[in-house]
């Protein structure tokens, strides 16, 4: 079986567009929350969102190509981008079969189809852009990553709503540990605060209905009342160790397990005991020859639903038993919102960052602790200390559970 390691990242947020924009905004406790802009909100209960600001898709592709990408893969574009450079690999002087992509959308462009569709109803089916189908669709994110770099190896859009990031990443390490491919470009990205995509998660009652950003995602907290819809993107280069070794790159981290497992049981409710996460995490570790106690920290899936963290906490608990008290945890969400698909790539980032540094960040709005969460969120205040093994997790509705073990290299 061979290794993985991670050489690149890239990613794009509500707190910053860069990887050291990014993390100056976490060290702050910047949260990337505020009132919706993409459209009127004067009919909505729900009024906020983490929207990315100061994007400009020019500045990593021609204004041709841009055009001819919704928001969503220009996003992925754009995260890829930043994640090749700092890899330092030149794809024009490899094998380009052996270069895959695995990014993962969970909605695809839902402004894209909103907006042609209101074209639809009122000029007729002649006037919508003809491109509509290839813009839309889940997979053309993948898709023009491959297409700008020309990675010609497996090239596949995982899809398991929230935990699609990581499920994304999680299948790269798979291809490149059994030979597959020597280098994927892995992640996951949505944008999707839309008119339609907030309502229906509004008639769910999953979103926040709070109109303060500071108290709107508040992962663990007592009166947290739902999650933030939120846009973004985050790519890594994963690499087997020889081929990065052979071209003497930097490596940043050692993917080291993945676990993914159903709950089988609900459209949107997580089993009740935490039991088919607690399994992910348990896989993810027994993958990497490891055991509980070896883990620093875990990036909680957090998305500050009443239902997701107690149910969380129980499988965390299933899954270290006592040691669930000493691990230490905190929820990147309180940030940056929940960025469906993109959400688990990003904070796999956060986990390598923390890995790089030694530094873990505060859950940032946690203030009334809920007693059913009673495990270490990091709360008041990030801390420095070794990190050497971490874990992130995401549960997407479906019952899709997922879990990526990451250590020093």
């Amino acid at each position: 079986m061979k290794r993985v390691v991670v050489t690149g990242m890239g990613l794009i947020t509500p707190i910053g567009n860069t990887i050291e924009e990014f993390w100056k905004s976490i060290h702050a406790g910047k949260v990337g929350i505020g009132p919706i802009r993409n459209f009127d909100t004067s009919s909505y209960k729900v009024k906020l969102s983490a929207e990315v600001t100061d994007f400009d898709a020019k500045a990593y592709m021609s204004s041709k190509d841009a055009k001819r990408m919704d928001r969503f893969s220009q996003f992925a574009v754009a995260a890829a981008t930043q994640a090749v450079k700092l890899s330092g690999l030149d794809i024009s002087k490899e094998d380009a079969y052996r270069i895959g992509v695995s990014i993962g959308s969970g909605t695809g462009s839902l402004m894209g189809i909103e907006r042609e569709f209101e074209k639809l109803l009122a000029k007729g089916p002649t006037r919508i852009n003809p491109l509509t189908a290839p813009m839309v669709l889940g997979n053309m994110a993948a898709a023009n990553v491959a297409m700008t770099f020309g990675c010609r190896g497996k090239c596949i859009d995982v899809v398991t709503a929230c935990a699609t990031g990581t499920n994304s990443i999680g299948e790269a390490f798979r291809t490149i540990q059994y030979g597959e491919a020597d280098v994927v470009l892995a992640g996951g990205v949505d944008s999707s605060v839309s008119k339609f995509g907030v309502a229906t998660f509004q008639a769910l009652t999953a979103l926040s209905t709070s109109d303060n950003p500071l108290q709107a995602s508040i992962p663990f907290d007592k009166k947290r009342d739902g999650f933030v819809t939120g846009e973004g993107a985050g790519v890594l280069v994963l690499e087997e160790l020889e081929h990065a070794l052979k071209r003497d790159a930097h490596i940043y981290a050692e993917i080291g397990g993945y676990g993914a497992t159903c709950d089988a049981s609900h459209l949107t409710a997580p089993l009740e005991d935490g039991l088919g996460a607690a399994k992910a995490m348990e896989y993810a570790i027994k993958d990497a020859g490891l055991l509980p106690d070896d883990i620093d920290y875990i990036n909680a899936h957090g998305t500050s639903t009443p239902m997701n963290d107690k149910i969380e906490t129980r499988a965390i608990k299933l899954a270290f038993g006592n040691y669930a008290y000493k691990v230490k945890i905190n929820s990147t969400k309180s940030m940056i919102g929940h960025l469906f698909g993109a959400g688990g790539a990003v904070e796999l980032i956060t986990c390598i960052l923390s890995i790089n540094e030694g530094y873990i960040h505060q859950t940032v709005g946690l203030i009334d602790d809920d007693p059913e969460c009673d495990l270490d969120y990091t709360k008041g205040t990030g801390i420095y200390m070794p990190v050497n093994v971490a874990v992130s997790n995401s549960l997407g509705f479906g019952g899709h559970n997922a879990a990526i073990l990451v250590k020093k290299y």
